[in-house]
């Protein structure tokens, strides 16, 4: 998960990123000590927890909670205060835990925990497959830097979460070349830098390896074509990812089930 904390208090604040980087969930932590600064990285970044000071100079903790959820609804926000008195005003703003100062890392952790839970039940992406394939991080383009991460992603979706060998990826994604060890190798950066695209927009739980099995968690995506095999919406219109030739035999399958 990527995270923000914000406190403008110097030693409160780096307690709390102390408290925050501390936690095996947290791949990145951006620290704030002023509110619009932390709104204007909010904007443009993908951010899945905060970690808000509420009792703050400018337009204090809530309001940029409020501000925040209006530009990433999905961002879970986790207040820190010392003053009890604003628990009331959190919840009202669904926040995500509440913690007091000085916050611990065993508290964080607890709240991160929860936060896990909740997050199981969301989709994390919106992937797209009739027409070209896409993906989508609140409603932005995810950007692969290699095509054939790209491509790898795109066979794991289209495989409906079955967990698939190195060796049964290989085949689909070099069938022309021959060389198991250049393959397997290759193979094995494609995962490597799968994991740090998805790391980037806070969705590295979708991509799963259970040696020797590599799937993707289905329930964490939303998707034409898983919904589609689901209940037949959306229309099928007769294009299936359609920059890969090896989805040709998805498509003709979809075109049958028409």
């Amino acid at each position: 998960m990527i995270a923000i904390a914000v406190d403008d208090e110097a030693l409160m604040l780096r307690a709390l990123v102390s408290a925050v980087s501390s936690s095996p969930d947290i791949s990145k932590v951006m620290q704030f000590s002023d509110c619009e600064e932390a709104l204007n990285y909010v904007k443009d970044n993908p951010v899945n927890v905060a970690f808000l000071d509420i009792n703050m100079r400018g337009m204090g903790g809530l309001a940029l909670a409020e501000k925040i959820t209006c530009y990433k609804p999905n961002c879970k926000i986790v207040f820190c205060t010392g003053y009890e008195e604003y628990a009331v005003s959190a919840f009202k703003l669904h926040a995500s835990g509440y913690l007091m100062k000085p916050v611990s890392k065993e508290d964080v952790q607890k709240e991160i925990d929860n936060i896990k839970g909740v997050r199981q039940k969301e989709k994390l992406l919106e992937v797209k497959c009739f027409g070209n394939f896409e993906v989508y991080s609140n409603g932005e383009r995810v950007v692969f830097k290699r095509s054939k991460t790209k491509e790898l992603f795109a066979f794991l979706v289209d495989r409906n979460g079955a967990g698939l060998t190195a060796k049964q990826i290989c085949a689909v994604l070099f069938p022309n070349d021959l060389d198991d060890n250049k393959n397997l190798a290759y193979l094995r950066q494609l995962v490597l830098d799968l994991k740090n695209t998805l790391k980037t927009v806070g969705a590295e739980e979708v991509f799963r390896h259970e040696t020797p099995y590599y799937h993707i968690d289905t329930t964490l995506i939303k998707c034409d074509y898983l919904s589609y095999l689901e209940n037949k919406t959306p229309e099928f219109l007769g294009e299936y990812m359609t920059q890969f030739s090896w989805a040709e035999e998805t498509c003709a399958y979809l075109q049958f089930k028409k």
